[in-house]
């Protein structure tokens, strides 16, 4: 009995320090902090109302740095709202973020898209790391670490003043972070239209199109490129249909160190975002044409528009659960359509962590280019 009694005893101390342990890994909100809590704000230094600084308002052209601190630091939460009559002043206005002294930002995205708002207009939907909220509020939530500094900056891109730029940016300052730690990064690319290799098509499954070959990933979509040693955390991904019929045929396929072949190949878009059957809005029954939305953490699809010509969607996908690790390099594409034989307009955001120095971005596209329109690729014009 006693030795029972003793060995029970040892379980529950194992279980103990074992729940403790868990609970320090994972920040458990009764665990007292080791940082002191800092914010970079909008707010009217003279103490008048001024808080989104309306008094100077950003002029067209003009690039300022809302916010400079030293580290180490953790940014933890970004809220923003803008005051702007501008149309599509969410793909005039580019954000840049800048770590520990860099010349070329780790983060570089019309502002909207940084949102997941890559259409140019606002929507309310909630994800883990990014959300909308009523009226117009801009929301983030990526963990992003720096050890000497950061500093951050917007661009007014358009044609008009930005009235007023609100903003609280939440971070915390540390004494040191771990050795591991890995820098955050954005990077905005599009393509409108992706380079569909026919327009000689009236539905997907034609047969012509559905048995095309793509082994290679050759024309796929490219998300990101990174070449360092980090993870990829995942995409917001907008879409303007320029043919009918469902746009999401195309696989992911991810290249990693320098391998030619894809070392996680999937099996068409809305599943790599997390849904199925074009997300019940393309005819398929027993789903008809409803054109339901959904927001979960991790995934979604809170923008669905059909899929006739001119359809806007919206998708994202988060891998917090098992990022998509790579020790040289990593390639992140999609196909447009099955064997990439869709001409669609794409406009994405891939997120990831690497260590540094990054490789340097693509040049941003010019505005006229990032503004979203439906264009004449001919093809099908209806969906199902």
């Amino acid at each position: 009995m006693k030795t029972l009694t003793k060995g029970l005893l040892a379980l529950f101390c194992l279980m103990v320090c074992s729940h403790l342990t868990m609970a320090q890994e994972e920040g458990e909100i009764f665990m007292l902090k080791n940082y002191t809590s800092q914010r970079i704000s909008s707010y009217d230094t003279s103490g008048a109302n001024d808080d989104g600084n309306w008094k100077n308002k950003i002029k067209p052209n003009e690039t300022r740095t809302i916010g400079e601190v030293t580290g180490p630091g953790i940014i933890r939460h970004i809220w923003m709202t803008i005051a702007s009559g501008e149309p599509y002043h969410l793909k005039k206005i580019v954000l840049r973020m800048y770590w520990d002294g860099e010349e070329s930002p780790s983060v570089e995205t019309p502002i909207g898209d940084f949102f997941g708002l890559g259409l140019g207009r606002y929507f309310l939907y909630e994800s883990e790391y990014t959300s909308v909220g009523s009226q117009r509020a801009l929301n983030a939530s990526f963990p992003m670490p720096f050890r000497k500094s950061a500093k951050i900056t917007i661009t007014n891109e358009g044609e008009q003043a930005i009235d007023a730029f609100y903003y609280n940016i939440d971070w915390e300052k540390h004494e040191q972070l771990p050795e591991n730690t890995a820098y955050f990064h954005a990077q905005y690319r599009q393509e409108t239209p992706t380079d569909g290799w026919s327009s000689d098509w009236e539905r997907n499954g034609d047969p012509e199109i559905n048995n095309h070959e793509n082994k290679t990933g050759e024309g796929n979509y490219v998300i990101m490129e990174a070449e360092g040693k980090g993870h990829f955390l995942g995409v917001t991904h907008s879409i303007i249909q320029n043919q009918g019929d469902w746009w999401g045929e195309g696989d992911e396929m991810v290249f990693i160190d320098g391998e030619t072949s894809p070392q996680i190949w999937g099996t068409g878009a809305e599943d790599y975002y997390l849904g199925a059957w074009c997300y019940g809005g393309c005819g398929i029954n027993p789903f008809g044409n409803e054109q339901p939305t959904f927001d979960y953490d991790g995934y979604g699809n809170p923008k669905n528009g059909g899929d006739d010509r001119g359809a806007q969607w919206t998708v994202y996908r988060f891998h917090k659960e098992s990022p998509i690790t790579f020790e040289k390099s990593i390639k992140m594409t999609i196909e447009h359509g099955h064997a990439n034989h869709r001409s669609d307009n794409y406009y994405t955001v891939g997120y990831w962590y690497q260590t540094g120095p990054h490789k340097p971005f693509p040049p941003l596209p010019s505005v006229e280019e990032r503004i979203p329109k439906v264009l004449n690729t001919e093809g099908p014009t209806m969906g199902k």
